[in-house]
């Protein structure tokens, strides 16, 4: 039996995915969560294999749950179920230590096989998710700016992208505000960027946020 956490901030989703994973007799639904704190909270009081979690979410969004999930469950499978296509975020998440990334307009069958393969301890890719592995392996040096920055600074990239405060932002990410403007500056230079509205507007060229 596949234990399963879901991480979403739709209660209608969440009851859909516990409803259609039900069905399938290895696969058992432990708990929910509406965001990334609750989704650690969900991680200490379960035991949970796979993880099906969303990205954008109010609050402490699944970007910045990851690292703290990987932290106190390093053996449990992290599959991403977001909106936004693979091109923007699979890569980078992969490398943070998430095992799949699924786009939400996946066949419901494909989220099984996925959960299947992770709770076997294997990565789950797409082809369109490996295909861009396989690119990113060939062009290092011509990578977006973004795919450049570190995990932290992608955070604190989307964030200050999104309008929030150095304040908010170090709330948020258990940092001080010296450290959050510290990594802004540093992200600011690596995509030679000049102002909190170059960075929204370069995140929704690139539909890194709606």
């Amino acid at each position: 039996m596949i234990n399963i956490g879901i991480v979403d901030d739709h209660a209608i989703v969440r009851s859909g995915l516990r409803q259609f994973l039900s069905e399938h007799v290895d696969l058992r639904v432990v708990g929910e969560a509406g965001n990334g704190r609750e989704a650690i909270d969900l991680v200490r009081n379960h035991e949970i294999d796979v993880l099906l979690m969303d990205l954008a979410m109010p609050g402490q969004s699944g970007l910045d749950a990851l690292a703290m999930l990987r932290a106190k469950a390093p053996e449990m499978g992290i599959l991403i179920l977001s909106g936004y296509p693979e091109e923007h975020y699979a890569i980078s998440l992969i490398r943070q230590g998430a095992s799949g990334y699924l786009n939400k307009e996946c066949e419901p069958k494909e989220i099984v096989e996925a959960i299947r393969t992770i709770a076997l301890g294997r990565r789950y890719l797409t082809p369109a998710v490996a295909e861009l592995l396989a690119q990113q392996l060939n062009r290092k040096d011509d990578a977006p700016p973004h795919e450049q920055l570190s995990e932290r600074e992608f955070q604190v990239f989307l964030k200050l992208a999104r309008g929030e405060t150095a304040g908010d932002i170090a709330k948020d990410l258990s940092l001080s505000v010296k450290t959050v403007s510290t990594y802004r500056t540093r992200l600011m230079e690596k995509m030679a960027l000049s102002s909190n509205s170059d960075l929204t507007y370069y995140a929704l060229k690139n539909r890194l946020i709606d």
